[in-house]
């Protein structure tokens, strides 16, 4: 016991302690602090349903004009750097994927997702940037060659996954010292949608049968709710569950103020996309847009947990009309772009491998020709089960 309780310190110190140090490392400011839409105490939940049933899922966009060499607009110019800096933020570990909190140098905090191994690096930034051009909200997602964090263990989230599991606080490693960093190569950065977030409690995020209460005379059309529920069968966007999903508020606080204006509701969590095995070729190929195309009906039966929280629903014809008029106004250059610059061409890993991006796009366009074969679907100006 003695040995073994030695071997895990050793490995842990190991996994802790960067090598690297700077002598004049950037100055930190504290973190900003995430704040949430304050919703009337004793009335939280009534007006987090009120917020849903009246939020919007899309607004207008021109995918031919889009960028996919490009990162994201980058106002602060921070995450445009040839190395970007941050200081680490250790907290309880969320999910399977290798990630860290880190804040810039403007006390702005962004989430690194790393690692080799993972394909979900490459998912979430090709799956984000093109729901982001398409007019759906998505975070904005920083493929980024190199990200230097200040005071952060080789290993971050193995290190707190261990920690955790041992019973140990964060703080064991909140403070290494200022001088020493970890480059980490060819990450994902993640920038959260600007919005303030809309929660009862610990009800986060919202299911997708939760869309079937949108009001199309307050919030999103019938038309815009099924086209995002098109994206999320063309993407197999399966890990669905709640917290993978966000409802944010898009108007600025305002003292006394509790009912949100301008709801809006996204797909937050992208990693695990174009599968169900994330960045797998032949299965999303596999993975057919519709249950049923004569009567336009989409499943998740077939994904991993049954669907999760996606019901069978019937897609109308006008919502069928809009995904084929944005998803055709890309040209086969902006997929290739859009592919080659998240690096689905070249990433490997351990049971990973990588197919040639004109395989991605030939699939792609498939996709897309299916959604247009679909239908004419039936007027559905009711539940989408009907």
């Amino acid at each position: 016991m003695a040995l073994t309780a030695g071997v895990v310190v050793t490995a842990v110190t190991v996994a802790v302690v960067p090598l690297a140090h700077d002598a004049s490392p950037p100055t930190f400011p504290a973190p900003h602090e995430d704040k949430a839409w304050p919703l009337a105490s004793g009335h939280e939940q009534k007006q987090r349903d009120a917020a849903l049933r009246r939020a919007t899922v899309w607004t207008s966009a021109d995918p031919a004009a889009a960028d996919f060499k490009s990162n994201p607009p980058d106002p602060s110019g921070l995450l445009s750097e040839p190395v970007v800096r941050c200081r680490y933020l250790s907290d309880a570990p969320r999910g399977t994927t290798p990630k860290f909190d880190c804040v810039l140098t403007n006390g702005e905090v962004v989430k690194v997702k790393y690692g080799w191994a993972t394909a979900e690096v490459h998912a979430e930034v090709a799956a984000s940037h093109l729901l982001t051009a398409l007019g759906f909200g998505a975070d904005e997602m920083f493929f980024l060659p190199r990200v230097r964090c200040f005071g952060c263990p080789r290993f971050p989230f193995e290190v707190t996954q261990v920690l955790h599991r041992l019973g140990a606080r964060p703080a064991v490693v909140r403070r290494l010292p200022d001088d020493r960093f970890v480059d980490f190569d060819w990450v994902a950065v993640e920038r959260r949608f600007p919005g303030y977030e809309i929660a009862a409690g610990d009800h986060k995020g919202w299911a997708w049968w939760e869309l079937d209460r949108v009001d199309p005379s307050a919030g999103a059309s019938r038309a815009e709710l099924d086209a995002l529920r098109l994206m999320a069968r063309f993407l197999a966007h399966w890990d669905n569950k709640a917290s993978n999903q966000r409802l944010v508020c898009l108007s600025p606080i305002v003292e006394g103020e509790t009912t949100c204006p301008r709801p809006f509701a996204f797909i937050h969590d992208l990693g695990a996309t174009f599968g169900p095995d994330k960045i797998h070729l032949p299965h999303w190929e596999a993975t057919r847009i519709w249950a049923d195309a004569k009567p336009c009906r989409v499943s998740m039966k077939d994904m991993p947990y049954d669907g999760g929280t996606f019901p069978d629903a019937g897609i109308s014809e006008a919502g069928r009309a809009l995904a084929v008029r944005q998803l055709g106004a890309l040209s086969e250059t902006q997929i290739t772009d859009l592919f080659e610059a998240a690096h689905f061409g070249t990433f490997r890993g351990w049971h990973l491998r990588a197919w040639p991006v004109s395989e991605w796009v030939r699939v792609f366009c498939a996709k897309v020709d299916e959604i247009r074969g679909g239908g004419p679907c039936p007027d559905r100006s009711s539940h989408p089960s009907h």
